[in-house]
């Protein structure tokens, strides 16, 4: 997993509310456990026609959004079922955070295991966002910050070993390999 300190970027825009994970990443392209490639099967039922044709109006398919690093969702961006396709999908298109005024839990989890930062901001940072679709934006994941071009920033939180992990780039299981030396010495001392 590719280290996470700062991420600096154009955003792109998604505003609809209640984005679930069968409209990020349809149920169809679920049967593969290998990561590369699902970036063209982001959005697939929304960014193509039904003979594969890229829709021009949908927001990733606008010449704007060729190496946006950043989504803009919104509201309970995420939520229904759990698949770890989602974040995958996101990650190999070139999405490293997606910013939104909340994420459903379940793929908040998924997001911070597999290398996506899921940003939570204020509603006002937000609007600002929405409003401004390819809009610079610095998101600073040691100081807990996302900064408009402006220079007006807006906190966010992240729990302390997913943001360990994510700085790292070492994954749960990575980390738990990591402790090697400290785990035999507690078996040791048993």
């Amino acid at each position: 997993m590719e280290p996470i300190r700062v991420i600096e970027g154009r955003t792109v825009v998604l505003p609809g509310a209640n984005i679930d994970t069968d409209q990020i990443i349809p149920a169809r392209f679920l049967k593969v456990t290998d990561k590369k490639g699902l970036g063209a099967a982001l959005f697939a039922d929304w960014r193509y026609e039904k003979d594969g044709t890229p829709r021009p109006d949908f927001p990733l398919n606008r010449p704007e959004a060729k190496g946006a690093r950043v989504l803009v969702a919104g509201d309970n961006f995420g939520c229904g079922s759990s698949r770890e396709h989602a974040p995958w999908a996101l990650v190999d298109h070139g999405i490293r955070a997606v910013v939104s005024t909340s994420i459903a839990d379940i793929f908040r989890a998924n997001a911070l295991k597999n290398g996506l930062l899921p940003v939570v901001i204020d509603a006002g940072t937000h609007q600002r966002l929405l409003a401004s679709p390819g809009a610079t934006v610095r998101i600073d994941l040691a100081a807990l910050t996302l900064t408009l071009a402006d220079g007006t920033g807006a906190p966010f939180s992240i729990d302390a070993f997913a943001r360990y992990c994510l700085m790292n780039g070492v994954d749960e299981l990575g980390f738990l390999l990591s402790q090697g030396e400290a785990i035999d010495a507690y078996e040791g001392s048993r």
